[in-house]
């Protein structure tokens, strides 16, 4: 398998850095292990490590199975629901 490195702005790369952070905390304060949280998510361990660093190249259905387990998968419902812009757009193409 041949995967390619997701290329990043730094601004974008310390987005997935907090949250890759936030992930870790959020297991952090359930104190379940790395295994635990990887074994319910059906990854591998060093994936997970790499989810908690923010790895960009990590599929987002990784990341949405480690949600799951905090039960947080609920969150995923919340990214890009305000897109102010693309309904800046349409209201114009309206008049």
């Amino acid at each position: 398998m041949n995967s390619k490195k997701a290329i990043l702005l730094p601004k974008y790369q310390e987005m997935f850095g907090q949250l890759g952070e936030n992930i870790k905390l959020a297991r952090k304060r359930r104190k379940l292990s790395t295994e635990q949280v990887s074994e319910r998510a059906g990854i591998h361990r060093a994936t997970l490590f790499r989810i908690e660093k923010g790895d960009p190249s990590v599929a987002i259905g990784l990341y949405f199975n480690v949600f799951r387990v905090f039960n947080l998968q609920d969150d995923f419902l919340k990214l890009g629901i305000d897109d102010v812009f693309g309904r800046k757009l349409q209201d114009l193409d309206l008049l």
